[in-house]
């Protein structure tokens, strides 16, 4: 429940405080005294898309606020406190401002939030219903949600077990769908494939196998350079066939002179053993070398014709391909998406059966949606047409139309069409053309009150526009009976609906020839006799008036 709403510089509402509380709280002022604000800023609270041309003339930012009673709301104070605010003694301070350039920002619990978690807090504190709401009602979807909150628990397990059978049908539909327009194309890519595929199998490229070949092959080219420069660096370190000592040997003859001087100065037998070290690196490439030279030796020209052949396979691969490693990673790849193409005729067979068994159990329980609706539709009929009776609308009866015959959609097959039959002797027709804009207020009134939502508060915007006379004393009666369990606020330009409210906030304008602004006044004994006068006569002192206005009040509190 609202307990006050806060509003400055909003529209011509330079400041204002609404105390609310619980009951009926009515809000009337005359025409361009901003009462609509009232709506704008309780949107604004709710999450509502900020416009600045909302912000009072001259000023840098509206600014709104309100304080909430939420008592044992740990849905709500768990919701908050993940936004970072938090809940004190049960109340929640919501806060919204808009600058003259477009900005907003959201203030939850003391902390600020973004916008859209005001939206989800919002719609489970308030609902609102303006004439906007009026032509919704006209439409069939809104028409057959009113049914289905009538309808309530018991149609929205099984509605949510059918959303499951039907998103579960769908999906499969359409993988069976794509899969069998696909077909021939799947077919020709699999046969192409496996052309590529045999293709690589027929060579059996090795990874790094290019660059290996091409290393040999270089080798194999150059064979008498590299034994001739290998043959010259052996020789240099091992000695050749002219018996002159290698490098290997003079190192030694000079690591021995150094030992055998070494015993006479020490600093000789460290130069010794660096020699030592040197010869042994020697004699160790020289033996790589000679492993070389005999390795070249076994290495004839009949391998180059072999490695060309084999490197003009894989260069016929790369040429395809653009590199061996890609023709290799299509091998692989290509493999598992064979694997997925060849098993087509299995999946769709696989998924044929599935939509049959999605599509019988979807329908199952479109079946029993069908049924809870027309029960409900009876329910309804006979609670609202009561409602109308009361709403000065003695002969109106209100029906609910369900047309089960439609294809499978997220709401099950039902089309709910409400009708209504204003007198004996008409026919019932759509409300979308039968009712009036004032018919269609209390249409609406009517399924909020048989419906009772658990939301603690109401907002009606101007409900009553197009209605008059004993209706409007109708549509007084029972928002002050909707309001025997919920908080009300209305929006009204009629007197016969404010005379049975709680309590009456009348938003008053002042200009002074340059500058309209408007405050927001609560009215009690003469003050609202003189606004009940105004709303009835467009005058707050004719005594006619105000004698009316005491019998609307006498009569709305009998």
């Amino acid at each position: 429940m609202i307990e006050d709403l806060g509003i400055r510089d909003l529209g011509v509402i330079a400041e204002a405080t609404l105390p609310l509380g619980p009951g009926f709280t009515a809000v009337t002022g005359e025409t361009g005294a901003g009462k609509t604000m009232v709506v704008t800023a309780l949107g604004l609270l709710l999450g509502a898309r900020a416009d600045s041309a909302a912000v009072r003339g001259g000023a840098a930012q509206a600014w709104v606020d309100g304080r909430w009673s939420v008592p044992h709301r740990a849905d709500l104070a768990e919701r908050v406190a993940e936004a970072g605010g938090v809940l004190e003694d049960g109340e929640l301070i919501l806060g919204r401002s808009v600058s003259n350039d477009g900005r907003s920002r959201a203030v939850i619990g003391g902390r600020s939030a973004p916008v859209g978690v005001l939206g989800e807090l919002g719609a489970s504190l308030v609902v609102v219903h303006g004439q906007a709401d009026q032509q919704r009602l006209r439409s069939a979807v809104e028409q057959r949600a009113a049914l289905d909150r009538f309808v309530g628990a018991a149609l929205d397990q099984i509605l949510g077990e059918y959303r499951a059978a039907f998103e579960a049908w769908r999906a499969d539909t359409a993988e069976l769908e794509r899969l069998t327009a696909e077909h021939d194309a799947r077919v020709r890519e699999a046969a192409e494939l496996r052309a590529l595929i045999d293709e690589i199998e027929a060579v059996d490229p090795q990874p790094g196998e290019d660059r290996e070949l091409a290393e040999r092959i270089e080798r194999l080219t150059n064979l008498e350079e590299l034994r001739a420069q290998a043959g010259l660096a052996h020789d240099a370190l091992a000695g050749g066939a002219d018996e002159l000592p290698g490098a290997s040997a003079l190192i030694d003859q000079a690591r021995r002179a150094l030992e055998r001087a070494g015993t006479h100065d020490p600093a000789l037998s460290a130069i010794a053993e660096t020699l030592g070290t040197i010869g042994y690196a020697l004699t160790d490439a020289a033996t790589e070398l000679g492993g070389y030279l005999a390795s070249l030796d076994e290495t004839g020209a009949r391998d180059l014709d072999t490695l060309n052949d084999r490197r003009a396979a894989l260069s016929a691969l790369t040429r395809r391909h653009g590199s061996l490693d890609a023709a290799l990673e299509l091998r692989e790849l290509g493999g598992l998406r064979l694997v997925e193409l060849d098993g087509d005729d299995d999946r769709i067979e696989l998924l044929r059966s599935r939509v049959a068994t999605s599509a019988e159990e979807a329908g199952a329980l479109a079946e029993q949606l069908t049924a809870l609706r027309r029960a409900g539709a009876e329910q309804l009929s006979v609670a609202v047409s009561a409602e109308l009776t009361a709403l000065a609308m003695p002969h109106a009866v209100l029906t609910a139309e369900i047309d089960a015959t439609g294809d499978l959609r997220a709401h099950g097959r039902d089309e709910v069409t409400l009708l209504l039959r204003p007198h004996p002797g008409a026919e019932p027709r759509p409300i979308a053309k039968a009712a009036s804009g004032g018919e269609l207020s209390r249409v609406m009134l009517a399924l909020e009150v048989v419906m009772a939502s658990d939301v603690p508060t109401f907002v009606f915007d101007e409900i009553d526009a197009g209605v008059g006379g004993a209706a409007a004393i109708e549509i007084g009666r029972r928002l002050a009976k909707l309001a025997e369990h919920a908080q009300v606020i209305v929006v009204t330009h009629l007197a016969q609906v404010a005379a049975f409210a709680t309590n009456h906030l009348a938003v008053v304008k002042d200009t002074n020839g340059e500058v309209t602004e408007s405050s927001v006044r609560q009215l009690r004994g003469p003050e609202r006799e003189a606004e009940m006068a105004r709303l009835l006569s467009g005058l707050s002192d004719s005594s006619s008036a105000l004698e009316h206005a005491r019998e609307l009040l006498a009569l709305s509190q009998g």
